[in-house]
């Protein structure tokens, strides 16, 4: 298996048996946080299969995503970081020029995540709501950051994204938002959910939406939507 770098920085992909494998490379090589990821060594560094099953956010890659504004150096604000898998990849990414604030409202969820974070000096837990950013907020920095990452599957979730978009992303960074069609509103067909999203965010003057992406087959009834700060 050879594997070689992906169009979007930070990225990587292989193909095995003709399937397209994506990973990233190691920030903490040796950690087993997930035991059961295929790991790869090549050219003395240690690479990480990033599985579409798996990650909202590898499956919107599958699905051909083409702006994502993480990039090595990035600030990140990672809400619903669960048990740190995906949040892990986004670490790979940013390296150790970057950073990761994973936040999550469920303590044993962040009990979970404490122990990922503790190999990666690029992450670290906050046990906060992310539908209320003036509580957390002293713990970010006072500029802002380059992306807010979120995947709540909750009501409301344009709204959430939103609000900490306004309170935390700097111009010209990105919003990233992995949307459950399901939670937003069980009795709508996903796609009227999908393009009732939409709308809400490109009726915000100071956003552009620069990608979207449904993540069938992998994951059900969820879209990816990509959003840049004036």
């Amino acid at each position: 298996m050879n594997i070689t770098p992906h169009k979007l920085k930070g990225v990587f992909e292989a193909t095995d048996r003709r399937k397209m494998m994506l990973f990233t490379k190691s920030f903490a090589p040796g950690a087993q946080e997930f035991g059961d990821q295929m790991i790869v060594r090549q050219d003395g560094a240690e690479y990480r299969e990033w599985s579409p099953m798996r990650s909202k956010f590898a499956a919107a890659i599958a699905r051909g995503l083409q702006q994502q504004g993480i990039k090595e150096g990035s600030v990140v604000l990672y809400l619903g970081a669960s048990h740190g898998l995906t949040p892990s990849h986004v670490s790979d990414i940013v390296g150790s020029a970057g950073f990761v604030f994973c936040l999550d409202f469920a303590p044993r969820v962040v009990r979970d995540l404490v122990f990922v974070c503790e190999a990666r000096e690029n992450m670290a837990p906050l046990l906060a709501d992310a539908k209320q950013p003036d509580s957390f907020k002293e713990k970010l920095p006072a500029e802002g950051v380059d992306v807010v990452y979120q995947d709540v599957a909750q009501k409301g979730q344009v709204e959430i994204f939103l609000k900490n978009c306004d309170a935390f992303l700097k111009k010209g960074g990105y919003g990233l938002l992995a949307l459950k069609a399901r939670s937003e509103d069980v009795t709508a067909r996903p796609h009227d959910v999908f393009r009732m999203v939409r709308q809400k965010l490109e009726s915000r003057p100071e956003y552009v939406v620069v990608d979207y992406r449904e993540l069938d087959p992998f994951e059900k009834d969820h879209a990816f939507f990509a959003i840049k700060k004036r």
